[in-house]
């Protein structure tokens, strides 16, 4: 009974309370509480609604180097002995003097190695050979001379990676297979490869390079002529329902999108070379180089169209290597016609030469074709007529012609 009673009495005590309260609190409070309430109101009116296709910014790695992009690529290719010995000084002034913009440089050479020192500590180290003394005060120099910094690596032509892990290269009789220029590759089928060169393209990158430009994206030469002779594994691929050749295209056009996935947070460009030929066919059954298929993965396609690396009468040309500008704008034609079905066609750069090839004439009673300032011209004007205005020029040796117009 006596709770009943409280009960009643309480009721309408609460009642009267909640009525009154507000009337009974002061008009301002204290200055505490409004600093603490104007913080919360800004809290509030920063916020806004994410809409779901709104592309979040990534974290992209900043090497502290500032380059711009060229308004066309002109560069040459250097070594890692030239980028490290005194033969860089005459090539940057090459570049400073003339139209010339940019320098493809080896990072990862054609047997392997790392063509400088890297890093106390880093898992490459043993690859290091020191031909860049001091790679560091090499970027430098690029970036004063505003010379555009592309980062070569040679992916599955690799002697050293195939001697130390045989079972990532092909086999023969229980050794490594090598070709008949005594070079030997790693397995493109192997995704462990893959991760190998792509993690030394994010150590260029962080160096400082625009570029990551790999080269032998590729089965060997003649892949096809004793593909069942080498022992090997397909990795992944084992379990494909597709034949040889199309298990070959496949695992070299994974390898190019994982690369380029991999380095976007390096905010850089990806390019590959490849063979000319490759953009006048479906594809190339033995290599696995499909030209549509990989130029879909890349920000660069850089077609190796040098005159002298077609057989005779290929587009109709008795011998290529004497007429290059006829050569190139053939080609220039049939590349126009591919890229122009891709969704996104990369830039096109191709390679272009700036070297003789006496080996080619050999019993052909043809004197051998001098490339100097005239054949290197007729190259640039012949891609410039089919509107393609970036190139590269390869002299192995770094010995460019003289006085050449390279924007004719």
């Amino acid at each position: 009974m006596h709770n009943k009673q409280l009960k009643r009495i309480m009721i309408p005590i609460v009642l009267l309370l909640v009525i009154i309260l507000p009337f009974a609190m002061p008009t301002k409070s204290s200055g505490d509480e409004e600093l603490f309430a104007s913080f919360h109101i800004e809290r509030q009116t920063s916020i806004q609604l994410i809409e779901e296709n709104t592309n979040l910014n990534r974290f992209v790695f900043d090497s502290g180097y500032h380059f711009e992009y060229p308004d066309a690529v002109r560069g040459i290719y250097v070594t890692g002995h030239s980028a490290g010995g005194s033969r860089f000084e005459s090539l940057v002034d090459l570049v400073n003097n003339t139209d010339l913009n940019s320098m493809v440089i080896d990072i990862k050479d054609d047997f392997g190695y790392l063509t400088f020192i890297p890093e106390e500590g880093s898992p490459y180290s043993d690859l290091g050979q020191n031909y860049i003394k001091n790679i560091q005060e090499m970027m430098k120099t690029l970036e004063e001379n505003e010379i555009y910094p592309i980062a070569r690596i040679v992916v599955f032509k690799d002697s050293v990676l195939a001697e130390k892990r045989p079972e990532l290269s092909f086999t023969e009789n229980g050794s490594v297979w090598k070709n008949n220029r005594g070079e030997a590759f790693v397995n493109p089928f192997e995704q462990e490869v893959w991760e190998y060169n792509v993690e030394l393209a994010k150590m260029a990158a962080e160096l400082g390079f625009q570029e990551i430009q790999f080269d032998y994206v590729r089965f060997p030469e003649g892949f096809e002529h004793r593909d069942e002779e080498l022992g090997y594994s397909k990795g992944e691929y084992a379990d494909d329902d597709t034949d040889d050749v199309q298990q070959r295209v496949q695992a070299v056009t994974d390898f190019v999108a994982y690369a380029k996935q991999e380095l976007e947070p390096y905010d850089v460009d990806v390019a590959v070379d490849i063979f000319g030929y490759s953009a006048t066919i479906p594809e190339a059954p033995g290599i696995g180089q499909n030209f549509s298929k990989i130029s879909e993965n890349v920000d660069v396609i850089s077609s190796m169209i040098y005159p002298s690396h077609w057989s005779n009468n290929y587009f109709g040309i008795p011998f290529p290597d004497t007429e290059p500008y006829r050569l190139t704008d053939e080609y220039a034609k049939v590349e126009n016609e591919v890229l122009s079905k891709l969704e996104n066609p990369p830039v096109s750069r191709p390679w272009i030469q700036d070297f003789e090839a006496p080996w080619i004439y050999n019993g052909t009673g043809i004197p051998v074709t001098q490339y100097g300032k005239e054949e290197v011209e007729a190259q640039i004007r012949a891609l410039q007529d089919n509107g393609i205005n970036e190139y590269l020029i390869w002299n192995a040796g770094n010995t460019y012609s003289e006085n050449v117009d390279y924007t004719p």
